[in-house]
């Protein structure tokens, strides 16, 4: 018997890349589809795709991620990230297999002075936060036995994310301010693929929905966004690189359309409990995320 394919929405994303990687040097038979194809806004594209591929589970790594763009697209923002990703859990659920589904740390507002648990209460700042966190609960009603992974300040070799920005932007600035009042936990795209196929495998093999709901899945360690850069321009430093001066600057002297929790720092214990997942430190992944930035794009592979 042919295996069925797992689906995977998003394709030119930095996790969906990392994980189709993952899937092709692991024989797992995927389908990675994004726009036009599979696009969450349509739900006759979602009902189209999902009965053609017939998958044996659904990750979905798709959304609308432009943070600051939200504030003024309020609407495509929740079509994606809530009423898209509902109909995908829906298609999912109907047919009794695995879900995942991709969230964020911007579901909360930074006021808490340790990292995020689980069970604390959400309150987004901004819409972007507040269109994934109606995702969450769309997701969970649509699906109960879905697994919703909220994960922080995500960076990878490919997509948009603030390694690559500080790598291009070393080549061409001589200073460079950040702020220095948001806290996080970075994660590694690399990492957050092979933990999410981790437990798509724990979830292909158990019955029933035992595990279901919430997990955070981060890399180890805090730092805020002026130290995150100074890592990254010291290890450019280490390979020889010329690297700009950096300056500490504070969230009100960077303004921004989208307000940022000042504490976005996420625990995964839950998740390492429940499935026995645990990322890498980020400085160690940040290491090796440059490494592959390094090689020939020809060469490279997640």
């Amino acid at each position: 018997m042919v295996e069925k394919p797992i689906l995977i929405a998003g394709k030119s994303g930095q996790l969906a890349s990392c994980l189709r990687d993952w899937a092709i040097r692991q024989d797992v038979p995927v389908v990675s589809m994004g726009r036009p194809e599979l696009n969450l806004e349509n739900a006759e594209s979602i009902d189209r795709v999902v009965a053609m591929v017939e998958p044996s589970a659904v990750i979905n790594a798709a959304a609308y991620t432009a943070v600051d763009r939200a504030e003024a697209e309020s609407a495509r923002a929740f079509a994606v990230n809530c009423d898209g990703a509902a109909r995908l859990a829906d298609a999912a659920g109907r047919r009794n297999i695995p879900f995942v589904h991709i969230s964020t740390d911007y579901v909360f507002d930074g006021n808490k002075r340790s990292p995020y648990r689980e069970e604390d209460i959400p309150a987004p700042l901004n819409v972007y936060g507040a269109s994934k966190l109606e995702g969450e609960v769309a997701v969970l009603h649509a699906c109960p036995c879905a697994i919703v992974i909220r994960t922080s300040w995500v960076f990878s070799p490919y997509g948009n994310n603030f390694v690559r920005t500080m790598r291009r932007l070393s080549e061409t600035q001589s200073m460079i301010r950040v702020v220095n009042d948001q806290r996080g936990t970075p994660t590694s795209a690399v990492d957050l693929a092979e933990a999410v196929w981790a437990i798509i495998g724990r979830l292909r093999r158990a019955n029933g929905c035992d595990d279901a709901g919430i997990y955070h899945l981060v890399g180890q360690g805090e730092t805020d966004w002026h130290a995150f850069a100074g890592a990254i321009f010291a290890s450019l430093a280490r390979r020889g690189r010329t690297v700009p001066r950096l300056q500490a600057i504070t969230t009100a002297e960077y303004p921004t359309p989208a307000l940022r929790p000042k504490n976005s720092c996420l625990d995964s214990s839950k998740a390492e409990r429940v499935f026995g997942v645990r990322l890498a430190p980020w400085r160690s992944s940040l290491e090796r995320c440059l490494d592959q930035m390094e090689i020939p794009k020809e060469l490279s592979a997640c």
